[in-house]
């Protein structure tokens, strides 16, 4: 089921009026209940694929249940293995066997050898990403003794497969969101009206934004060759709000889907594109999932803590795992490379190196810092957008100051949500903004606007991660 689909309004009342009508007030039903609708929610993309969340969701159960009972570091450690390998073979089977194969037979050919190529017919279960993610974040963490194991295999599962944020995130921390489970919740009406507030919002982003930015991006990446250089410049720009938009979309819909259910999920986006430099851009893109490999990844491996060589190679091995993790392509780990060449520096400069304590040139300074930071991003978003490093290479050589007058009148969506966003910089979750009188008014317009802007429906882009 899509968050842009008819089902999904018709699903999310039903829901919101079922759980608070008969089963808030009582956890065990309570959370019986999410599961239900949470695994039905799932079993509308593919019914087949229930037995994969299933199996994630036991198994780390009871190996997190095994491990709080046990003081046997050996014992403790092959537990622990046990749900790595099982959660990042099953990852790696379904959206990496085909391509690691496929690039081995390539290499075999090459250099004078012939293997039968094997391919399996595997179609990349939905979210599949994410909830590993989220079950290897709990396992871990007791581990860890961060945090206790849960007696409930119903809490736990409705955690892992909570529809919300089963398919694209946040990816949150059994530490944080489990809790919400096994505690009771009350009906808030402020809660309810915030988590109404972030769906319109997130819809508004990515309709009206994402989905008509969309052909003309598929447009101008399709042929780069063909294509004026000011176009192209644009395409990259358009790709940046377009994956945006639909993807800080998504995730405003999920947390305001929560919210009308009681529960608290993270921010995943705080206006990324506002960001000074690389680092603080990672600070503000995805912080689900970049917290995730800086935790159970990046600190693991001495972090910042080591020497500068160390240092180094942490930060290269940071960035190539999680262009990796995006898909079975070169070109996302093309991408996560040149993030991590542009993210060094940022570790070794001084801090206000660039900056200045007069207002004006402050915010000058700040402004130039901005634009550097986003035309960096870009040029990583076009190996991301990209079919392939010839594709994407093709498309950077092809850069010239020539123009084509037909997209440029596509910058008002950039700019549109530019200037919202400007206004709302201070509060990314919507909850302190005071519209007075006017809200009625406002969210009536971005209603009418998504309506209007309403298309045949188009896919959330980080579905197929």
């Amino acid at each position: 089921m899509n968050f842009n689909s008819i089902s999904f309004f018709i699903f999310l009342p039903a829901v919101f009026i079922l759980y608070w009508a008969f089963f808030s007030s009582r956890n065990k039903y309570r959370n019986l209940f999410i599961l239900f609708i949470s695994y039905l929610f799932y079993a509308w993309w593919d019914w087949r694929f229930l037995g994969l969340i299933c199996a994630s969701t036991l198994v780390d159960f009871f190996i997190a249940k095994r491990l709080a009972r046990s003081e046997d570091c050996k014992i403790r450690k092959r537990l622990l293995n046990a749900s790595l390998v099982f959660n990042l073979g099953m990852l790696g089977i379904f959206k990496y066997f085909n391509f690691f194969a496929n690039e081995l037979f390539q290499l075999t050919e090459k250099i004078g050898f012939h293997l039968d190529f094997i391919s399996l017919s595997i179609v990349l279960p939905v979210g599949i990403s994410f909830y590993t993610f989220q079950t290897l974040s709990y396992t871990i963490d007791v581990y860890r003794k961060e945090m206790r194991h849960t007696e409930s295999i119903v809490d736990f599962a409705a955690y892992v497969s909570f529809f919300p944020q089963l398919v694209a995130g946040p990816i949150e921390r059994a530490s944080a969101l489990l809790p919400q489970f096994e505690n009771e919740i009350s009906f808030e009406f402020s809660k309810v009206k915030s988590g109404l507030r972030l769906i319109v919002w997130g819809f508004f982003k990515k309709i009206v934004i994402a989905d008509s930015l969309g052909p003309i991006v598929d447009q101008v990446f399709s042929d780069p060759s063909s294509q004026s250089g000011v176009t192209l410049v644009l395409g990259a720009v358009f790709f940046a709000f377009q994956i945006y938009g639909d993807f800080s979309g998504y995730s405003d819909i999920a947390i305001g889907s929560a919210k009308l259910l009681g529960f608290d999920l993270m921010s995943n986006f705080k206006f990324p594109y506002f960001a000074r430099d690389i680092a603080e851009f990672w600070k503000r893109w995805h912080i689900s999932l970049s917290s995730w490999f800086r935790d159970y990844l990046y600190k693991p491996m001495g972090g910042s803590r080591v020497i500068r060589p160390l240092v180094i190679r942490n930060i290269f091995i940071i960035f190539l795992v999680s262009g990796l993790w995006h898909g079975a392509n070169w070109t996302f780990v093309v991408w996560g490379f040149i993030h991590a060449i542009f993210f060094i520096p940022t570790i070794y400069l001084p801090k206000g190196v660039f900056s200045s304590k007069n207002l004006i040139f402050g915010r000058i300074i700040d402004l130039s810092k901005m634009i550097l930071t986003f035309s960096l991003v870009c040029v990583g978003w076009v190996f991301f957008r990209s079919e392939s490093i010839s594709h994407a290479a093709e498309y950077l050589y092809s850069f010239s100051w020539t123009y084509d007058e037909t997209v440029i009148g596509y910058i008002l969506y950039p700019i549109t949500l530019l200037i919202l966003e400007f206004f709302i910089r201070k509060d990314e979750r919507l909850e302190k903004i005071d519209l007075g009188r006017l809200e009625t008014l406002v969210v009536s317009f971005f209603v009418f606007t998504i309506i209007i802007f309403r298309q045949s429906k188009i896919d959330f882009i980080y579905f197929q991660f």
